[in-house]
């Protein structure tokens, strides 16, 4: 698509007013005015022509070698533009028009002879998570003295998923009275646990790992051994996604173009200051440290659309996990009370239910006293709004849980997550335990 640019109306009007003038009884007896307006004119066809056939030839191809990357990980992208015609290209602007958020990968190449090709490589941090469309990208070139302007547009069906960021978390405190065993759920499954329900005959499929030899030895036949859920092994996250309680601090986009990313000099990451982003990274860190465990961990979420991962173990559970928290958007109304109440039901007694939430409202108390109610274990991660340009002040809220006796965790923008995730707020009795308990360790 050719369009005209701001040189061209300039070079229009000198060219009108030339021939005007050239028409004139006394000035256009001097022939420099003709020749002028001839003069403008030819350029402006000659720069037409030029535009309308400058594209011809020209290939450009996009390609990255990773199509999954994490929050704070550099993606890579290599560009490469090739001249296949014998017209040389005096100079051609590739614009990234991709829903990648960061540093832009958009550049400059001049002078690009016949048969010749340039390339260049695009560095961009990746701050946020999501699905982003790699493309499209308008390849845009022109005359030199910028008359007419040729643009195209490149599609892509490429795209990146950008799973959230992880912090190592070596131990998570777990809530307060938790202790080993608990009631037997009675519900059977296919995987080896502590708790052996009885024996049945072989069935083709079982793993050998899972036949009792002595009983088949003595029935002359295949036994196998049946196994119970641990009680105390299930992991339950309910991630808030109400778009009211969650708040996105601006950043200076200039202050961010300045940087100088170096593979092997990055600075620290930190993450963006925004409530959304900190929810899905806490949610992630803690789902790998229970998966490490050999938990059982699940999680529920509704933004736009209700989203419920039930609980299993392993890294493909983990991988689920990460997957589900990268597209979250806290673009929901739905609150995390109203969430809970969707699971409270299929909640297992003796279930540790994490709560993520950057909400301070009085419902949380609710909430919690609802799930110690039922017999389940809650651990509350409350995300400071103030530190974020939010409003919600956590002060009394926190003091109620600790008084509560629940475990309670207070993150605030800029601060080590994984101090923070270590180190809960616990009132004196709470204290008391969980020293206890490290000294009932050591010995």
């Amino acid at each position: 698509m050719i369009k005209l640019g701001r040189s061209f109306w300039w070079f229009l009007a000198l060219t009108v007013i030339s021939f005007t003038v050239s028409r004139l009884p006394r000035l256009g007896e001097n022939p420099i005015y003709l020749r002028l307006a001839i003069a403008l004119l030819v350029v402006l066809l000659f720069n037409g022509i030029w535009v309308a056939i400058s594209m011809i030839g020209v290939t450009f191809t996009r390609t990255t070698q990773a199509h999954r990357k994490q929050v704070g990980n550099l993606f890579i992208e290599y560009y490469e533009l090739r001249n296949q015609s014998a017209i040389p290209k005096i100079w051609v602007k590739i614009s990234d028009q991709s829903e990648l958020p960061g540093e832009s990968s958009s550049c400059l190449l001049t002078w690009i002879g016949g048969y010749r090709s340039k390339t260049y490589d695009a560095y961009t941090r990746l701050e946020r998570s999501g699905w982003f469309q790699l493309g499209p990208t308008m390849i845009e070139t022109g005359d030199i003295f910028g008359l007419f302007r040729f643009q195209k547009v490149m599609p892509s069906q490429d795209k990146l998923l950008v799973i959230p960021y992880i912090v190592d978390i070596p131990r998570f405190p777990a809530p307060f009275g938790t202790l080993p065993g608990g009631r037997a759920l009675r519900q059977k499954t296919l995987e080896v646990t502590p708790y052996a329900a009885g024996v049945r005959e072989y069935v083709p499929g079982d793993p050998l790992r899972r036949i009792h030899w002595p009983t088949s030895a003595r029935k002359q036949k295949l036994i196998v051994k049946e196994f119970e859920k641990d009680p105390m092994e299930t992991v339950w996250m309910f991630v808030d996604a109400d778009q009211s309680v969650h708040f996105d601090r601006t950043v200076d986009q200039n202050t961010k173009r300045n940087e100088v990313l170096w593979l092997k000099q990055q600075r620290r990451f930190q993450l963006p200051p925004s409530t959304e982003e900190y929810a899905v990274t806490i949610a992630a860190s803690i789902a790998k440290y229970y998966i490490e465990q050999k938990r059982e961990v699940g999680i529920a979420t509704a933004s736009q659309h209700y989203s419920i991962l039930p609980p299993e173990r392993g890294e493909r559970q983990l991988g689920k996990i990460l997957e589900m928290l990268a597209i979250l958007k806290a673009d929901g109304d739905l609150s995390l009370l109203s969430l809970v109440s969707t699971q409270i039901n299929n909640l297992t007694r003796g279930s540790t239910i994490i709560l993520v939430t950057p909400s301070h409202d009085d419902e949380i108390i609710k909430l919690v006293i609802a799930l110690i109610e039922r017999g389940l274990l809650p651990v509350v991660v409350l995300i400071d709004q103030a530190s974020f340009g939010g409003v919600g002040e956590y002060t009394s809220l926190e003091s109620r849980l600790v008084g509560y006796g629940i475990l309670t965790f207070v993150i605030k923008y800029g601060q080590d997550l994984r101090a923070s995730l270590e180190s809960p707020q616990l009132s004196l009795d709470a204290r008391l335990f969980y020293a206890k308990r490290k000294w009932a360790n050591v010995d």
